[in-house]
């Protein structure tokens, strides 16, 4: 059974991958947006005053953002919200949050910020350039330990797509020339949370997923001119996972979170198949590992409307209409299996070993899932770590899991807990890093750190 699953699995990354260099990272947690890198990474760093491992170079970042940084041809492209005003630098910069207590909204809009993509070299960290996308006050409030550049860019080779949610979405060039902008609108936003989701690239279209309090929907625009080609109203309130495209042996379907999961036709946006995930809230961004995709929503107990929700399935190719399991069923036809114990909470999983990785923010844990069964392998808690709101990210053979506090906890894959190591950079941490050729791209709150062995890094 085991080799069977693993069989699948090589057949639908085959079929999922898209056209870009193997040392790009072209959108949030890479090619197929599963956190999986295509070589072999460090398990060992240090960037101590007194001490120094595997850092290749570190460079300051001006701005607050936690989008994740991308990489194609050998460049890096990560987006900012800089104050205008310096003095209001430091009370606009996210604070860290462990999760509870409040929606802690801060209200910067009547600070006007600049927000900018930056292209950096990724050899060398140099600042090739910058552009300022817009310059203007916020239309809504966000969370203190949000910022108004967590959406990660996207590029497909020849252009960077930035989207800075309610401040629009931009189109560059790889010189920085700007190709088209457009404003999809702004829109309440549950607690004044402020907004998270990624776009991605599919077939010459952009696609964003704008879900909020007031009308939610998803629309796909034409990469080359930014018009619209659709938009589909959805049936839903505030929602922070990003969409992907998994390509299966069936189809290519465009992946949409919400308390209630769907699949769209990318090219036409019809609705292919449902599946009513019982409420919960969607922060972390499906995975599909071939033919198999793997969603969930965070469970909610707090009186809320989403209250409920905290279940993982995986789905079968092939489904039509609705797909949710009758009754209490954990499998159907297009259903495999279906838990209650993976903690899928914010941070988006990965996979390693016929594994997923989940972790659970507060209680600073891993929880572990065999891929074909649905089986619990083991949860543990990572003694010493703080929150984890980052992705996980896998090189294949190791599990990588940052903290807020920027440590870096490595744990060996399979289906038994053993940390490999710790590696320590003392500054908070939110933005899941981005990797190519053999180094890891990671951002901290004032500064973006290459992380790679010598052998390993880029000439």
């Amino acid at each position: 059974m085991v080799s069977r699953f693993r069989c699948l699995v090589a057949i639908g990354l085959v079929s999922a991958c898209v056209i870009v260099s193997a040392d790009d990272w072209p959108q949030f947690r890479g090619t197929n947006a599963d956190g999986i890198a295509g070589s072999t990474l460090p398990t060992q760093w240090a960037a101590d005053e007194g001490e120094t491992q595997n850092i290749k170079w570190q460079v300051p970042i001006q701005g607050e953002g936690w989008s994740s940084p991308i990489i194609s041809n050998g460049q890096i492209f990560l987006t900012a919200a800089v104050p205008v005003d310096e003095d209001k630098a430091d009370a606009a910069k996210p604070t860290e949050y462990s999760g509870g207590g409040g929606s802690r909204r801060d209200d910067l809009t009547s600070t006007t910020f600049h927000y900018d993509v930056i292209c950096l070299d990724a050899a060398t960290g140099k600042e090739n350039w910058r552009r300022t996308a817009k310059q203007g006050r916020p239309p809504m409030p966000r969370h203190s330990s949000n910022t108004y550049a967590t959406e990660t860019p996207v590029t497909d080779g020849k252009s960077i797509f930035a989207y800075f949610g309610m401040n629009g979405v931009y189109c560059y060039d790889l010189a920085g020339e700007l190709r088209w902008q457009k404003d999809l609108g702004s829109f309440e936003m549950r607690a004044g949370w402020g907004t998270s989701s990624s776009p991605v690239l599919f077939d010459g279209k952009l696609y964003i997923q704008v879900d909020n309090e007031e009308q939610s929907f998803v629309i796909a625009l034409d990469a080359d001119s930014g018009e619209e080609v659709w938009r589909v109203n959805r049936e839903e309130k505030s929602q922070y996972s990003s969409p992907i495209i998994w390509t299966n042996s069936k189809r290519s379907e465009l992946i949409v979170g919400g308390v209630v999961y769907r699949s769209y036709d990318p090219m036409t946006g019809d609705l292919l198949w449902q599946l009513d995930m019982e409420k919960g809230r969607s922060s972390a961004t499906p995975i599909a590992v071939g033919n198999r995709l793997f969603v969930g929503t965070e469970l909610r107990n707090r009186g809320g409307d989403d209250d409920g929700g905290g279940f993982l399935f995986a789905i079968k190719p092939g489904g039509s209409g609705d797909i949710t399991p009758p009754n209490d069923a954990t499998d159907s036809e297009f259903i495999a299996w279906k838990t209650d114990s993976s903690d899928i909470q914010m941070a988006s999983p990965t996979f390693c070993d016929g594994h997923l990785y989940f972790l659970e923010r507060r209680a600073a844990s891993v929880t572990c899932v065999n891929a074909e069964t649905g089986d619990i392998a083991y949860k543990q808690r990572i003694r010493g770590a703080r929150a984890f709101w980052a992705s996980p990210w896998s090189d294949g053979k190791n599990v990588y899991c940052l903290d807020t506090g920027g440590t870096t906890y490595v744990i060996a894959g399979g289906a038994a807990f053993r940390l490999v190591s710790e590696n320590v950079i003392d500054e908070q941490a939110w933005s899941t890093p981005g990797i190519a050729d053999g180094a890891i791209y990671l951002r901290t709150l004032s500064h973006l750190y290459s992380i790679a062995e010598p052998s390993k890094s880029s000439e």
